[in-house]
């Protein structure tokens, strides 16, 4: 898997509630695969505190038909343009960093995890044709290494990731995804410590298609991405597929992942 520009032709949806903007597209799934319900398309995407086009990324996320975009460093221009686009969720954009949400194609309930130095969000969604199955969605935006000075980042850090895993262990869920900017590489330990628990959506990917992944964040908008630091981490959900596509004005890349509840209807063998 490598990183490419916006998709041509656009994506249709792979999950229920294709909503207008899909109306007369051919209900196909990625690479050319039928679509099945069960199956879902997260987006995870950094907007750089306000930086990235709003009407660009508005734009990416209807052509991919995403039925779940999780957002970090969301600001009140961008938070316009996605709600046009997805209507339901909860975004709570701000300019200092910290803006956050998720939209959803469908209504479905989110709210807050308390973690240190920065919130988490949490929502319950339902996949069409797999009533009563919930899957949990956790947007995470954990602090750079380097902000504030690492003899104080590196506490936080650790005390975030305590908070997360706290949570993850007192609400135990069948289903889960955690995506959003980490803030760590693979080789990281708080990369590892969650990957003990979740599988990585976008290496599975990479594995099943024998791709590679790519990296997510560069030092500008227009450079080189440099390192693999947003991340989809599922666990109990099959993986159908991830790409990473560039956003314009950001100095990350989105991460776009298809997913499907095991058995049922969203089996591929169903």
């Amino acid at each position: 898997m490598s990183e490419s520009g916006p998709p041509a032709p656009p994506f249709p949806p792979v999950g229920g509630g294709g909503g207008p903007e899909a109306a007369g597209r051919p209900r196909i799934g990625w690479a050319g695969r039928p679509e099945k319900p069960g199956r879902f398309r997260l987006v995870t995407a950094n907007l750089l505190n306000g930086a990235a086009d709003p009407a660009a990324f508005a734009r990416l996320v209807e052509d991919l038909a995403a039925d779940v975009v999780v957002v970090q460093e969301i600001a009140p221009r961008q938070a316009d343009a996605l709600t046009a686009v997805l209507p339901f969720g909860k975004l709570e954009p701000a300019r200092n960093h910290m803006g956050m949400g998720i939209a959803l194609r469908q209504p479905a309930p989110v709210s807050r995890i308390p973690l240190p130095q920065r919130i988490a969000y949490a929502a319950e969604i339902e996949i069409d044709g797999s009533p009563g199955r919930a899957i949990e969605i956790v947007n995470l935006h954990m602090l750079a290494p380097h902000r504030p000075p690492p003899w104080l980042a590196f506490p936080y850090r650790r005390a975030q990731l305590r908070a997360l895993e706290a949570y993850l262990e007192a609400r135990p869920r069948p289903h889960r995804v955690l995506a959003g900017d980490l803030n760590s590489t693979p080789r990281w330990p708080l990369y590892r410590r969650l990957t003990r628990r979740l599988q990585d959506a976008v290496l599975e990917a990479a594995r099943q298609d024998g791709g590679r992944t790519a990296a997510t964040w560069g030092p500008w908008p227009e450079g080189p991405r440099l390192f693999r630091i947003d991340h989809v981490l599922v666990a109990g959900l099959e993986v159908h597929g991830a790409r990473v596509l560039r956003i314009a004005g950001s100095d990350h890349s989105a991460v776009v992942v298809d997913l499907a509840l095991p058995g049922g209807a969203g089996h591929p063998g169903a």
